[in-house]
């Protein structure tokens, strides 16, 4: 599979030594007080000897008291500095690069780790059962979010990690600037599409100025967000269109949110038989992306579909996310020719039919199944190896205690 093998050198001059990435999957792995500490080294020094030509790692938060989840690492100064070296120098002991994925969970913030009332572009709650209304941001706390992420990236490149990614998909905050459904604005942040996708745009150029030019900035991107009247395919590629004159080394197609999770493989039997969600978006958009590498998640299992996904130039880079997970060298048993297809592993609740009156069964199911992939890394992050046999009440009940009511969201 030579498609694969190649090496990529992406604009700001740095090269992945082939074209699996290991993709963000938020790990819940952090301390009390939000640092990275010797789970984080182990998981990634497992994942460092995967094979892949690019490890990133999970939601990093820009704001301690905005989380999208229990656990999650925030990087908001320098205070753990010696600690994400220690993360860095273990992520990238194999020879691989890692990059730290940046994130503000806007109105999808978790109540269960929320310190004060959830901010987002406009007072629009998600629309799932229990969510609470957030607070529309002003526009001078908006520049100073802008900053933050700057900050944050400016911490990363002084820890050693290579790169940063901004998280601009799944329903978080940078993806509900850009969704007309959440962003109800009408000043320089809102009312058209231009003003909608400002913040994304003044995040990216605040990073860069922030960064030196080997550091690479790369940004997740949704497609769509699968909402009637939301974020369109044709909005989305306008954004790329802009992005692409931006200075990024590297656009990860995704989609969906927790309200319509399109990443969690909610996707058509069609489209899930094709394996790439999104594939068919990016072929669209590779012309406006200029020369901006375009990766795709989302449902690559084969390693047939890989290699013919590059080789015809329908992307540059495949991200495996869930197979990572249970198989932590998924990228070296492709390449090497030991597999042919990557295993996903399923969990469901297992409630009937007939329970779908009263509660939501496909988010339970969306929720078990992340739940005990969290479980798994968690496996990996204490010295051991997955356990697949892992049942449905012990997924349950490490549900319930890390996330408490906000466990039926769905976490990309």
């Amino acid at each position: 599979m030579t498609a694969l093998d190649e090496p990529l050198t992406l604009p700001c001059g740095q090269v992945l030594p082939n074209r699996l990435v290991k993709s963000a999957l938020s790990e819940a792995l952090g301390t009390a007080d939000h640092a990275p500490d010797a789970r984080l080294e182990r998981l990634y020094r497992r994942w460092s000897s995967g094979g892949y030509g690019l490890v990133v790692t999970g939601n990093v938060m820009v704001d301690r008291t905005q989380l999208g989840e229990p656990g999650n690492v925030v990087v908001e100064d320098d205070r753990h500095l010696p600690a994400l070296a220690r993360w860095a120098s273990a992520a990238k002991a194999g020879g691989t690069p890692v990059w730290v994925q940046v994130n503000h969970p806007g109105r999808q913030a978790n109540l269960l780790a929320l310190r004060t009332r959830p901010v987002a572009p406009s007072a629009v709650a998600v629309g799932l059962p229990g969510a609470t209304t957030p607070r529309a941001l002003t526009s001078a706390e908006v520049e100073e979010l802008v900053e933050r992420f700057a900050t944050t990236a400016e911490v990363c490149e002084r820890a050693g990690f290579d790169g940063v990614q901004v998280h601009a998909a799944h329903g978080y905050l940078v993806a509900q600037f850009l969704s007309p459904l959440s962003n109800l604005r009408d000043d320089e942040w809102g009312g058209d599409p231009e003003r909608r996708m400002r913040f994304l745009l003044e995040v990216v150029r605040a990073v860069r100025r922030r960064v030196s030019p080997g550091f690479a900035v790369g940004v997740k991107l949704n497609s769509a967000d699968f909402q009637r009247g939301g974020f369109s395919e044709e909005e989305s590629a306008g954004v790329v269109e802009a992005l692409s004159r931006e200075g990024l080394d590297l656009l990860e197609v995704s989609g969906g949110s927790y309200e319509s999770p399109a990443m969690m493989g909610t996707a058509a039997a069609s489209t899930r038989a094709r394996e790439a969600y999104f594939l068919e978006y990016a072929a669209t958009v590779r012309e406006r992306a200029g020369g901006v590498p375009l990766a795709v998640t989302g449902g690559f299992r084969s390693r047939e579909a890989m290699a013919g996904a590059v080789a015809a130039g329908e992307c540059d880079v495949v991200g495996l996310g869930r197979p990572t997970v249970t198989t932590p060298d998924a990228a070296a048993q492709v390449l090497d020719g030991r597999t042919d297809r990557l295993v996903a592993h399923r969990l469901a609740s297992g409630l009937p039919g007939v329970a779908r009156r009263v509660v939501d069964v496909k988010a339970l199911d969306g929720a078990m199944d992340l739940s005990w992939h969290t479980d798994q890394l968690h496996r990996l992050g204490a010295g051991l190896e997955p356990d697949l046999d892992r049942g449905r009440l012990a997924t349950a009940v490490a549900m319930l205690r890390r996330n408490g009511r906000g466990a039926l969201r769905k976490r990309g």
